[in-house]
Parts: structure tokens; sequence; C-alpha cells
């Protein structure tokens, strides 16, 4: 009886911390990233991006990165021009990343 008991509490417990934890990721601040890719490392999971300056974010360098979506690295190539969503307090990983298609040639 007393199993089912503190079961019951162990549950209630994990579910107010599930809840606790997905409020405080969806509360963090986004930013647009802006970049050119200068590598891409498909064995390592990781991309290095010389990096436009985030304002409130991070200044422009270049820096390894991380991408949400391991299937990017089949598409990115050096020279690529993206876009991508950063988090604030995660400066490691790039996330929904975007080729910017190169403007029309006149």
């Amino acid at each position: 009886m007393r199993t089912k008991h503190y079961a019951r509490h162990l549950a209630l417990i994990g579910t107010i911390l599930c809840l606790f934890l997905a409020t405080a990721v969806a509360q963090k601040k986004s930013y647009t990233f802006k970049g050119k890719v200068e590598k891409v490392d498909a064995a390592a999971k990781k991309i290095t991006v010389n990096g436009e300056k985030v304002e409130g974010w991070m200044d422009s360098m270049t820096m390894l990165y991380s991408v949400d979506k391991e299937d990017m690295l089949k598409t990115l190539k050096v020279g690529d021009q993206i876009t991508a969503k950063v988090f604030e307090g995660d400066y490691t990983v790039l996330h929904e990343v975007k080729v910017v298609p190169a403007p029309a040639k006149k």
C-alpha cells in the first residue's frame, strides 16, 4: 500500500519537474544568426562558420557549431551563406539552419 503511495508522489514530482523544465526552455530568448560556412566536418557532426555580429548575443567571429538537424551536414557546403536561430546561453548549437540563396547575377 505504501509503495503505491510513494509511486504516485514520485510520478507527480516527475511530472511537475518536466513541466518546469519545459517552461524554462521555452522562455529562452532567441536570436537570428547569419554567417558563411568555412568548413563542414560530417564525421565530427560540426560546421565552422564565420558568423556576423548578433546584437545582444555574440560579436562576429569564426567558430565551431553543432546543428540541431544532422541532415543539414549533407546539404551544407563551404561558402554557403546561412541563417539560423540561436538561443541565449547556448553558444554551440545552430537551430533551423537554412542556406541563403545567392543573389541572381545581372
